[in-house]
C-alpha cells in the first residue's frame, strides 16, 4: 500500500486523479457544510484501486495514463440500456461504427435496439478499424409496483421461537408464521433479518449484518426434523439425546429467560446433520442434489471449501498457510481433494437450507400473500470470511466500509466490512452482484437492501485509520441499478431500499424512477425543510415500506414510555445529562401524541396498547403501499433487538420476542395473542 500523505487536503492534480477514479475529495455532513477529505484518505483509496499516488511524480504519471485511457476509450467496460431504446453510451461512437451483440440468449444482433433483457456481449468496430468490447446490461425501465396495498410483519427470525425449534427460531417457524399471518391476519408479507452464512465460532458473531457469505444461507436456520433423511437415522439413542438437548436449549430461553445461544444451537444441529449425512440419499434426492451442485458451480465449491478449511485452520483466511489464501492455488486444489468429504458436507448443508427457504416462501404464497418473504441483503461481508476469500479480486484490500462523521456521530463509523472495487465490478459486467441477487431471489418475494445508498457510493476507511480519515468512493449507480432491476424483474420480486439517515441529493429520485421502494419510519418523518413538526400522513411518499420502528430502534412501547432513554443511561451511552435526554424524548413523543389525537386516531382509552394501535392507524392514513408491523410491538416488548453503539454491554441479536413484562413469547403464544390480533385488525380496517 502507498505511503500515507500528511493530513492535509489533496492538491489540484491529486484531486483530478481522484475524480477520474470516482474517489471523492470532500463530503457534506450537512447541506450547509463541506469538509475536505485528507490527502492520506484519497491516496490510500486510490492505492486500493491499484493507482499509485504516493508522490507528486506518481500522481502525474497516473493522471496522464488515466486521461489518455479515457480519451482513447470507445466504450466503458459495462454499458447500460433501459427498456427497448439505444444505450446512451453508444450515441457518442464515431459515425458508421458497426455493432455486434451476442445476446445472453445466444442470438446475434447487429444493433443495440429492442434487445431482450439480459447481460449481453457487445463488440464495436469503428470505420478506422478500432475495436472495443463491453458488457451490455439491458434492463426493464422500472420494476412494477407491488400488487395492491399490503401490510405485513417484521421479525428477527432467531427471536421467533416455537415449541418445536431448537433454541432459536428456524425456517419451519418462518413458514408457520407466514402461513398463519397470511390466512388469519391478511398479511401480505413477512420481513426477516439477513439469513446469510455466518463466520463459524465459537464464539460466532451474532450480528446478521457481518456474515461470512451473502450469497449462501446459514444452515443454523434449518429445522432438522424437516430434513427427509433425519427420519432414517439408525442411531435412535443419539437422536433421542439430541432432541433432549434441543429441548433444554429451548427451555433455557423460554422458561428460565436466558439468552439465545446460537453456538450451542448450531453444535446440536451440526451433530444431528452429521448423522443425517450417513443416511444415503434416494435416487431422486441424489439427482436433485447433483443438479443443485451443477447449477451453483464453482461458487458453491469455493464456499464449501472455505468452511472445510476453516475447520482445520481457523475462521480467518488471512491466518491460513500462505498458499491456501489463494482459492486458485495448486495447494488449495490439493486441500479440497483431501477434504472432499467435508466439502461435500458443507455443500449439502447449503442445499438443505435452500430447500427450506424455498418452502417458507411457498408456504407464504399458498397462504395468499402477494409478496411473501422479504429477505434482507446486508451491506457487506466479514473480511475473514468465505466471500472475501473466494472473491478477493473484487474487494478493496486494506479498506473498510463505514460512515463519515455527522450530527449523530462525530467520530464516524467503521463497520469492518471490505468494500467491492467498482472498477473490477465494471470489468466483470457486475458478475458477483448479479450472482448474489440471483441466489437471493431464488426464495424471496421481495428483497430489502441494507444501506441502499451503497449502490451509489460508500465511505472507505483505510486500515489503521479512524473513520474520520475516510472518503467516499463512487460506484456506477446506473449499472448497479440496472442489474438490480433486471434480476428482480426476472424473479417477479419487489425491492425495498433502506434509505434512512444521510442520503445525498438525487439518490431517492433515482431509486424511485426505477421502481425501488424506500423505507420510512414514523419518528423520523418530520417537515425537515419547514418547522420540523411531525409530517402529516398525506405528506408521506407512497413508494415505501412504512413502519413505526426497526430492529435498530426502540420498540414502540419503549419509545412511548421513554424507557429507551433509561436503558441507554444505564449503559452509559448518553452524551448529555439524563434530564435533557428525557425532556427531548418526551417532547418528541408529545408532538406525535398531539397529532394522533388531532387526527382522531386514539380511540377509547389512552393506554399503551391503544396508543400503539393509533400509531399504526396513522401509518394506514399515509399513502405508503406497504405497511410493516414490528412483531414485538404486537405483544408490548420493551427491548430493542440491537442497540447501536454497544457490543458486550447489551445482548444484541440474542433476545427472544417477549411480552411487556419481559417474559418470552412463543410462536404459538403469538398466534393466540388477543393484543397482536387487535393490532393487526387495525390494519385490516
Amino acid at each position: 500500500m502507498a505511503a500515507p500523505r500528511p493530513a492535509e487536503p489533496p492538491d489540484e492534480e491529486l484531486s483530478r486523479l481522484a475524480a477520474l477514479h470516482g474517489v471523492a475529495t470532500s463530503y457534506s455532513p450537512s447541506p450547509d457544510r463541506t469538509v475536505a477529505a485528507t490527502a492520506t484518505a484519497v491516496t490510500l483509496a486510490l492505492a486500493a484501486l491499484g493507482v499509485d499516488a504516493a508522490t507528486p511524480e506518481a500522481v502525474r504519471t497516473a493522471l496522464t495514463a488515466r486521461e489518455r485511457e479515457r480519451a482513447e476509450r470507445l466504450l466503458p467496460p459495462t454499458v447500460v440500456g433501459w427498456g427497448t431504446g439505444t444505450p446512451a453510451a453508444l450515441t457518442a461512437l464515431p459515425r458508421d461504427s458497426r455493432l455486434l451483440v451476442r445476446t445472453e440468449q445466444g442470438e446475434i444482433r447487429t444493433c443495440a435496439e429492442r434487445l431482450p433483457p439480459g447481460v449481453h456481449e457487445l463488440t464495436v468496430t469503428t470505420p478506422d478499424g478500432r475495436t472495443a468490447r463491453a458488457h451490455l446490461i439491458v434492463a426493464p425501465d422500472a420494476l412494477p409496483a407491488p400488487p395492491g396495498r399490503s401490510h405485513g410483519l417484521l421479525v428477527q427470525l432467531y427471536s421467533l421461537l416455537s415449541r418445536r425449534s431448537w433454541g432459536m427460531g428456524d425456517l419451519a417457524d418462518l413458514g408457520e408464521l407466514a402461513a398463519w399471518a397470511g390466512r388469519t391476519l391478511g398479511a401480505g408479507f413477512v420481513q426477516v433479518n439477513p439469513l446469510h452464512a455466518a463466520v463459524p465460532g465459537p464464539p460466532t458473531d451474532p450480528s446478521p449484518y457481518r456474515p461470512s457469505s451473502r450469497r449462501f444461507p446459514d444452515p443454523v436456520h434449518l429445522r432438522v426434523e424437516d430434513v427427509p433423511e433425519f427420519a432414517y437415522v439408525e442411531d435412535r439413542d443419539r437422536v433421542r439425546a439430541l432432541r433432549e438437548r434441543a429441548g433444554r436449549l429451548r427451555e433455557a430461553v423460554l422458561v428460565t429467560g436466558g439468552l439465545i445461544d446460537r453456538d450451542a444451537v448450531w453444535e446440536a444441529k451440526r451433530e444431528a446433520l452429521e448423522l443425517v449425512r450417513e443416511v444415503p440419499l434416494g435416487p431422486g434426492r441424489r439427482a436433485a442434489y447433483r443438479d443443485f451442485l451443477a447449477a451453483q458451480g464453482r461458487a458453491l465449491e469455493d464456499h464449501a471449501t472455505w468452511y472445510a478449511l476453516a475447520e482445520v485452520h481457523g475462521a480467518d483466511w488471512h491466518r491460513w498457510p500462505a498458499a491456501l489464501r489463494d482459492p486458485r492455488s495448486a495447494e488449495t486444489a490439493r486441500a479440497r481433494r483431501e477434504l472432499a468429504d467435508r466439502v461435500d458436507f458443507h455443500s449439502r448443508l447449503v442445499w438443505l437450507t435452500d430447500a427450506q427457504l424455498t418452502a417458507a416462501q411457498r408456504a407464504a404464497r399458498e397462504a395468499g400473500m402477494p409478496v411473501g418473504i422479504v429477505h434482507d441483503l446486508a451491506v457487506g461481508v466479514h473480511p475473514g470470511g468465505a466471500d472475501a476469500w473466494a472473491q478477493q479480486e473484487f474487494f478493496a484490500a486494506g479498506m473498510s466500509v463505514g460512515a463519515p462523521p455527522d450530527a449523530f456521530n462525530a467520530r464516524g463509523q467503521d463497520w469492518g466490512l471490505p468494500p467491492w472495487r467498482p472498477d473490477r465490478l465494471a470489468d466483470s459486467g457486475y458478475a458477483p452482484f448479479r450472482a448474489l441477487l440471483q441466489a437471493l431471489f431464488r426464495y424471496a418475494g421481495a428483497l430489502r437492501i441494507d444501506h441502499v445508498m451503497g449502490l451509489f457510493r460508500l465511505w472507505w476507511v483505510p486500515e489503521g485509520h479512524p473513520p474520520t480519515e475516510g472518503t467516499y468512493v463512487r460506484y456506477d449507480a446506473e449499472a448497479m441499478l440496472a442489474v438490480l432491476v433486471l434480476e428482480a424483474s426476472r424473479a417477479g420480486a419487489v425491492v425495498i431500499g433502506e434509505d434512512l439517515g444521510t442520503v445525498e441529493p438525487g439518490v431517492r429520485e433515482a431509486l424511485r424512477e426505477r421502481g425501488v421502494y424506500g423505507t420510512s419510519v414514523l419518528w423520523f418523518e418530520r417537515d425537515w425543510e419547514g418547522d420540523g413538526s411531525p409530517l402529516p400522513p398525506e405528506g408521506w411518499r407512497a413508494d415505501c415500506l412504512a413502519t413505526a420502528t426497526t430492529h435498530d430502534l426502540p420498540s414502540t412501547a419503549a419509545r412511548l414510555s421513554g424507557e429507551h432513554v433509561e436503558l441507554r443511561d444505564g449503559l452509559g451511552l448518553l452524551t448529555r445529562p439524563l434530564e435533557e435526554e428525557r425532556a427531548e424524548a418526551a417532547a418528541d413523543v408529545g408532538e406525535w401524541r398531539e397529532l394522533l389525537r388531532r387526527l382522531g386516531l386514539v380511540r377509547g382509552d389512552s393506554s399503551e396498547e391503544a396508543e400503539i394501535q393509533a400509531v399504526h392507524r396513522y401509518l394506514l392514513r399515509t399513502p405508503a403501499r406497504m405497511i410493516g408491523v414490528w412483531l414485538p410491538d404486537g405483544v408490548g416488548d420493551r427491548r430493542p433487538q440491537n442497540l447501536p453503539g454497544t457490543w458486550d454491554q447489551y445482548p444484541n441479536w440474542r433476545l427472544p420476542i417477549a411480552d411487556a413484562r419481559g417474559r418470552p413469547v412463543t410462536l404459538e403464544d403469538l398466534a393466540g395473542s388477543a393484543r397482536l390480533r387487535a393490532l393487526m385488525d387495525v390494519l385490516r380496517e
